[in-house]
Order: C-alpha cells, then structure tokens, then sequence
C-alpha cells in the first residue's frame, strides 16, 4: 500500500513530483523559496501590528482608530492647517494693503504673485487656460481687450462679484436676442451683421445694403457698443473692431450672436476664496500684460 503512494521521482530534473498528472504532465514538488516565505510571513506580522497601531478594522457603522489614533486624513488637516498659519502673516498684509500698495511692496508682491498663480491653476486655468490666452467664450487675459476694464481695479472687482454670477454686486450686461425675440427682421439682421463684419474687415455677402445695415445699427446697437463699434466698458459692451470675438470673429458668428446671443458666466470668487486669495488674483492677472 505504501509503494502505491511513493512518490515518482523526475527523470529529468531529479524532483519529486507530488503525485498529480494532467495530460502526462507531472507537478514538481518544488518548495516556495525561504525568502518568499519569510517577506509572506512578514506582511502578516506587519498587518497584525498596523491593526492595533492605526484605524483599520471596518465595525458596523464606524472602524477601530487604533491605539496612535492617527491617520492621513488628520495628518493632511494639520499640514494644511500649518500652511494656513504660515501665510496668515502676509495673507493679512494683502488683505489690509491697496492694489497699488502691493504693486510697489516687492515682498508683497512677490507673494501675491505666488498666491496668485497657485489659485489661478486651481480655478481659472479651465476656461482661460494655463497661461490666460483664453478660448472660444473663455476671453484671452493677454491682450488688450477687456470688456469691463483691465485695470487692477475693474479687474479686481471682476473677480470679486463675476459676471452674471447672481452675486448681489455682479457685473451684469446683456445683449438682446434680436432675432429670438423678433426685435429685428432677418433682413435687418443681415445687414447689420454685415455692416459689423465690413468694419471688421471681413468678408460680406454680395448685394447686403451695408447702408441699411449701419442704420440699423445706430438704432439699435450703437447705445452699447459706441457709435464707432469701439465698445463701451461701462456697460460690458466688447469692441466690435477687435482681433478678438469672443464666440468667433465671421460672418456666421456674427449673424448667430445677433439672432440668439451666448452670454457667458463667471463666479463671483468673493463667494469662494478668501479675500487674500482673490486680491492675489487681482495683481497676477494684471502681471499676464493686458489691460490697463
């Protein structure tokens, strides 16, 4: 009976095997290596010991915190809340200090330039990219066409209430849907459009009455965007002239404004962020060049 369960010896590699076949192959009775084992036996001792040290066991409506009572989310408040403390110091310096103020304190600067650039990757960046160049209804922050003033002042306030925002204090302009709402004929409005488009230096379509069409748009438009197309900031009227429309600068982009305008949306960041943080904004912006 015990010859029956002798184990075969390999011909081959001069292994026992373990007795099972499949198909003619044989199993090797080849042992783990010592050293896999010992790392295996390891990891259990180090779970046992991390079970006791840290929050690990799940319980039915809560887990157990472990004998430290540590763990990385207390950690990430303390490091956070030291950050917070370390820049408290020049965070009320910003806050109690003017635009200009900070403009002419290098050290202040300096932090409100860092501060600055930190938010605007967590909070601008996605509309207006990472360098404020800006995209199709996300305005540039590189160039001189500011809709409601590029000067650290406008600037700052844009930031603070946004545009549209619902905030009590936002900026707010609309533009009428002229051919939504029938306040304009579609002849009208491919006038107008290519009277806008042919002080653009675009492209017009043949045969339009640009005339017909620069009326139209001193009765209409004029009031908002000046009588000579170059925008008025008090009101959040763009340039009409400029390099950059802010939905597209063509025929059809202008016509699809006129008929049934976008009309974008910004935060009001005061609603958000800390007032150091959004003054920082202020001064980083203003450093990308445009404006005022």
């Amino acid at each position: 009976m015990a010859d029956a369960h002798k184990k075969e010896i390999d011909q081959i590699s001069g292994v026992e095997t373990t007795g099972h076949e499949w198909d003619g192959l044989k199993e090797l009775n080849n042992p783990l290596p010592r050293w896999w084992l010992y790392m295996f036996y390891a990891t259990i001792v180090w779970a046992l010991i991390y079970w006791v040290l840290y929050p690990s066991w799940p319980l039915i409506s809560s887990y157990t915190t472990g004998v430290w009572g540590s763990n990385q989310r207390l950690e990430a408040i303390a490091a956070y809340d030291e950050g917070v403390a370390g820049r408290s110091a020049f965070a009320d310096k910003i806050v109690a200090a003017s635009l200009e103020d900070i403009s002419k304190d290098q050290e202040l600067l300096q932090f409100a330039l860092a501060n600055g650039a930190a938010a605007f990757g967590d909070n601008c960046a996605p509309c207006h990219g990472s360098g404020g160049t800006g995209a199709e209804g996300y305005p540039s922050l590189q160039d001189d066409t500011w809709i409601w003033g590029g000067s650290l002042d406008a600037i700052y306030t844009t930031l603070q209430y946004g545009i549209r925002s619902g905030n009590d204090d936002a900026r707010v302009g609309e533009m009428p849907a002229f051919g939504r709402d029938e306040l304009l004929g579609k002849e009208e409005i491919s006038q107008v459009s290519n009277f806008v488009a042919s002080r653009a230096g675009l492209e017009t379509e043949d045969g339009v009455d640009l005339a017909a069409g620069q009326t139209v748009y001193e009765d209409n438009c004029a009031a908002c965007h000046g009588e000579d197309l170059k925008g008025i900031q008090d009101v959040g009227a763009p340039s009409l002239l400029s390099a950059n429309y802010l939905y597209g600068k063509s025929l059809a982009a202008i016509k699809a404004q006129v008929r049934n305008p976008r009309n974008g949306v910004m935060p009001a960041w005061v609603d958000r962020l800390d007032p150091a943080t959004v003054k920082s904004l202020a001064v980083y912006v203003h450093s990308f060049g445009g404006g005022q």
